[in-house]
């Protein structure tokens, strides 16, 4: 990705700016969620707004998992370890939000989805934390021309 000026953005701090957008994201699922336990109505966007977060932190992780983490073994062997743990990290993040959809399907107690929503929050503020700083160095090191022309999935936010 270009900025205004012509210079490309590392691949590093495009994956940060994605991590923040999730964050972002997830922060405004809480409020709903805590809106809702402070009396407020259950809004009617809620499990539109999971469902949104949910496919983009999916498309987030199936892109790093299948696109990202292969290139960053075969330039980085060294960092294989990591990207297996970022990998297992993945999986329960999907089982974690996979629970919680079915919480809100099920349109069951709301203190039951602000305790997986706040799983889902934990787990997901480690691993995002723990990937910035084990491999954003190696992903701005990176040259993927690939990516330059066409935005990987997990380097995408809000974009379809």
């Amino acid at each position: 990705m270009e900025t205004p000026d012509g210079r490309l953005v590392a691949f590093g701090n495009q994956l940060i700016d994605v991590h923040l957008w999730l964050r972002e994201q997830l922060a405004a699922l809480r409020e709903d969620v805590e809106a809702h336990l402070a009396g407020g109505a259950l809004p009617r966007d809620l499990r539109t707004h999971c469902l949104t977060f949910c496919s983009a932190l999916e498309r987030h992780h199936t892109g790093e998992d299948g696109g990202a983490f292969p290139v960053l073994a075969r330039s980085f062997p060294e960092l294989r370890p990591v990207l297996e743990e970022l990998r297992r990290d993945h999986r329960l993040v999907e089982d974690s939000l996979r629970r919680l959809q079915l919480l809100l399907a099920e349109a069951v107690d709301p203190v039951r989805v602000r305790g997986e929503l706040d799983t889902v929050a934990a787990l997901l503020e480690t691993h995002l934390v723990y990937e910035e700083k084990r491999i954003v160095a190696a992903l701005n090191a990176l040259d993927a021309p690939e990516w330059h022309r066409a935005r990987p999935a997990f380097l995408r936010s809000g974009e379809t």
